[in-house]
């Protein structure tokens, strides 16, 4: 794992638009600073803010092709190293475009340098600017990559807590209800055996990305398991407002462990047991699963199901941005949750 980490280029990524256009952005903003700035020299006007405009713009993507074809050479170097040579090669791409737009500029008389400005100051002036604002750049965009690999990191680290908390806990109720049917019914026990194998097969594999399809299947597996151990104390109802988006991605685990929490509690704590109401239906753009259960009079320390709804949330909200996530509500004797999706937003990997 270390020697893949150290293979990935530190250096961020110029070659994504969203990135050429935060450069382009501080570009911009350096100009318009300029412009705004009392300098008690030339008066700047539309025609020289769109020349200086121009010129930064093109001198930004100059030097974002630099470093997009470099990017994986600076980053063998140390990162103080690397970052410093991508800073000079920034400066001297600008001085050297300066220099070229300078001459240009004298030679065909449009005045769009001042000339009060020599070549002296014009190209040095243009290589610091241009240094600075690629290292700001720069920074920031590696703060941000940093903070989204911790996102990554932690949103993997609860999908892994979450199926370490599953397999015991669930394992074992079903391992003594199969146990309990094996002489009174050895069929059921069989298919118990075989529902449970496949269902963590799905939940725990290596793959962890899932499907809507799979995500239901996963859920009634479940449900399937523990109405052997609850009996018609457990009812289910699902409520399919077709047409569904069945293939849609999703982050796996989303929706088996709300109808979990659901089942151990609120109808496990139950005498008479309960109805658990799985609705999908799609508003629009949004998918949404809602998942409802009667709840006991005293509810008891939900932790467990606190840190699996916060898990799914995080998770959902980093997959597929702000609008997606989870929300809940407990009245007396009535829990619910509810998922949130965009159905035409790309997950994030």
């Amino acid at each position: 794992m270390a020697d893949l980490q150290a293979s990935e280029p530190w250096l961020p990524d110029l070659c994504r638009l969203p990135r050429l256009a935060t450069l382009f952005g501080v570009a911009e903003l350096v100009v318009l600073v300029l412009a705004l700035a009392p300098d008690g020299g030339a008066q700047w006007n539309l025609q020289r803010f769109a020349s200086a405009s121009g010129f930064v713009l093109w001198l930004a993507l100059s030097i974002s092709v630099l470093l997009c074809a470099s990017r994986r050479r600076l980053s063998r170097w140390p990162r103080p190293l690397g970052a410093a040579l991508a800073v000079l090669g920034a400066a001297l791409v600008a001085m050297l475009g300066a220099a070229i737009v300078f001459e240009l500029d004298r030679s065909l008389g449009t005045n769009l340098v001042p000339r009060q400005v020599s070549l002296a100051q014009f190209v040095p002036g243009s290589g610091t600017i241009a240094a600075l604002i690629t290292a700001v750049v720069l920074r920031y965009l590696y703060v941000i990559d940093g903070w989204q690999a911790q996102v990554r990191a932690s949103a993997r680290a609860r999908v892994d807590a979450l199926q370490a908390r599953i397999k015991p806990h669930f394992l074992f109720n079903s391992m003594n209800t199969i146990a309990g049917l094996v002489r009174s019914d050895p069929l059921v026990a069989e298919r118990a055996v075989l529902d449970l194998s496949d269902l963590f097969r799905a939940a725990l594999g290596a793959d962890s990305g899932s499907t809507l399809a799979e995500e239901v299947e996963l859920a009634e597996r479940y449900l399937a398991i523990e109405a052997l151990r609850l009996g018609p104390r457990l009812q289910v109802q699902w409520q399919r407002d077709e047409p569904l988006p069945w293939s849609l991605p999703l982050p796996r685990l989303v929706l088996q462990p709300l109808v979990e929490n659901a089942v151990l509690h609120g109808i496990s704590q139950l005498p008479a047991g309960g109805k658990v109401t799985i609705t999908l239906r799609v508003e629009g753009d949004l998918l949404r699963l809602a998942v409802e259960n009667p709840a006991p009079p005293q509810p008891h320390d939900g932790g467990g199901a606190h840190h699996a709804q916060q898990s799914i949330g995080h998770r959902l909200a980093y997959a597929f941005g702000p609008r997606a996530g989870m929300t809940s509500r407990a009245d007396p004797g009535y829990y619910r949750c509810e998922l949130t999706v965009p159905v035409g937003t790309a997950p994030a990997p």
